[in-house]
């Protein structure tokens, strides 16, 4: 039995951080001689969450750190076995356990990619066992990730380039590694900070915030007023924001601003990144209009309190004199991507799913990106004329081929790729779709396929499907 601690992840856990079905399908490979047959799995989604025009695809980054990293220590294998479950299991098959470190080679759009329905964000190219082993941690990586970054994208796209953003999601997010994963997203898809203080310093950030209504009610309670609060904690941290809410937010802004003008007025920031106030409920509108004409000249007004791209682009057109947003709930929690990672080709023959719901598209695939459109090709076509290849290869054999991007790196080109789609995709509400057409060579794999797979099922249930081109 493994030691029951859940207060953490290491990389020795990785192995065993999949569904069970993994390791029954990874037997089942071995025992008829098949885990060594070259496959090729891709993850994709095959609709976009409602009112999503585009997703941005994030992930990537811990997908290799666990790919570099996967292994199974003897503890694992031990507990494994203990299940009682494998004991018809062939016994090659813990040999391949035992001596496990990830072969295949991996193909991947960037970080930050703008990337939509039916098109691959990663493709493993692997001995088939080891290509379905790695199924269960990068669903969980990229569709987490490419969430969080691309709720995050759309906030940027309505507070506007100018507006700070700051990410205060850890406290709602679904678990400590959830949040320091939520933390990194929202910076890669363009806020300017996080409250998590792992995650900043991990990324070399540094953390932002301001105070909790506690500190007010405290210090308040014990000393009299909230002049005292405000004045004990602005001691310590003279460029911090002020939450002026806890009780009266017109009077906090008032106790704040004769604060700034008596004590402070060199830190105030007309940068927006420290200093002024935060308003965390209320009319933030009408509340950040009166508190602006209270507070001396230059104070910033950040807003937070269940805020979503609908709000935030709502405070931003109404032209509400505010600085910044800290969001939290909205971000990190809601509609989930629900990406799919299905087998496209074994042994160089394209396979599909069939089943009407979700049917997939067989083969292994290129994006080629243009203008205005994309094309969806095979693998290895030449892209046409104007459109590139947006699928890069990133390990090959297992090896990492070039060093990933940085995190102010991969901000741009989520930022990038959102400004080059057109408004009507990437409005916020009932957003057009963005072209995507295959082309004339996967339509023809695409048919093929289909007329096999279903002859097969032909044999099997003798049935007689008909087959839409």
């Amino acid at each position: 039995m493994l030691a029951p601690n859940f207060s953490s992840l290491q990389p020795q856990d990785y192995g065993l951080l999949t569904d069970f079905y993994q390791f029954t399908m990874a037997a089942c490979y071995v025992g008829e001689g098949l885990e060594a047959q070259p496959a090729a799995f891709e993850l994709f989604v095959r609709r976009l969450p409602p009112d999503y025009g585009y997703l941005i695809a994030m992930g990537l980054t811990q997908a290799v750190e666990y790919l570099q990293q996967l292994h199974f220590t003897p503890e694992s294998l031990q507990a494994l076995r203990d299940t009682g479950i494998f004991v018809d299991a062939p016994q090659r098959f813990w040999g391949l356990l035992e001596n496990c470190r990830f072969q295949g080679d991996v193909w991947a759009v960037p970080e930050g990619s703008a990337i939509f329905a039916n098109q691959p964000l990663v493709r493993i190219e692997a001995p088939l066992w080891q290509a379905q082993l790695v199924e269960t941690y990068l669903l969980s990586t990229f569709n987490y990730q490419t969430l969080i970054a691309t709720k995050a994208a759309r906030m940027r796209d309505a507070a506007g380039d100018e507006s700070i953003l700051l990410e205060f999601g850890t406290r709602r997010a679904f678990g400590p590694q959830a949040g320091l994963w939520a933390a990194r997203a929202a910076l890669a898809a363009g806020f300017n900070a996080t409250s998590n203080v792992l995650a900043a310093l991990k990324l070399g950030r540094k953390p932002a915030g301001t105070m909790a209504h506690s500190l007010v009610m405290a210090i308040a309670a014990l000393s009299g007023d909230e002049t005292s609060a405000f004045r004990s904690f602005q001691r310590y941290f003279p460029q911090s924001a002020l939450l002026i809410d806890t009780y009266d937010p017109i009077q906090g802004a008032r106790t704040a601003a004769r604060l700034f003008a008596a004590e402070n007025p060199e830190q105030l920031d007309s940068r927006g990144e420290f200093g002024g106030v935060r308003i965390d409920s209320g009319d933030l509108e009408d509340l950040s209009r009166q508190v602006k004409q209270i507070l001396p000249q230059g104070s910033p007004v950040f807003v937070s309190g269940d805020l979503d791209e609908y709000e935030i682009e709502r405070l931003h057109r109404s032209q509400a004199p505010i600085n910044g947003y800290g969001v939290g709930t909205r971000l990190v929690s809601g509609e989930g991507v629900n990406g799919v990672y299905k087998l496209v080709e074994i042994n160089g023959i394209p396979v599909a799913k069939a089943s009407f719901a979700k049917a997939t598209l067989p083969g292994r695939k290129q994006i080629f990106r243009g203008p205005s459109s994309d094309w969806l090709g095979q693998a290895e076509e030449t892209p046409p004329l104007g459109f590139e290849p947006l699928l890069r290869k990133i390990m090959a054999s297992g090896v990492l081929l070039d060093p990933l991007p940085d995190l102010e790196t991969i901000a741009h080109t989520s930022r990038a790729s959102v400004i080059r789609l057109p408004d009507r995709v990437r409005q916020l509400r009932q957003p057009d779709p963005w072209p995507m057409t295959l082309t004339e060579a996967l339509q023809q794999v695409k048919d093929q396929t289909l007329r096999q797979e279903y002859s097969v099922a032909d044999v099997t249930a003798g049935v007689n499907p008909v087959i839409s081109s």
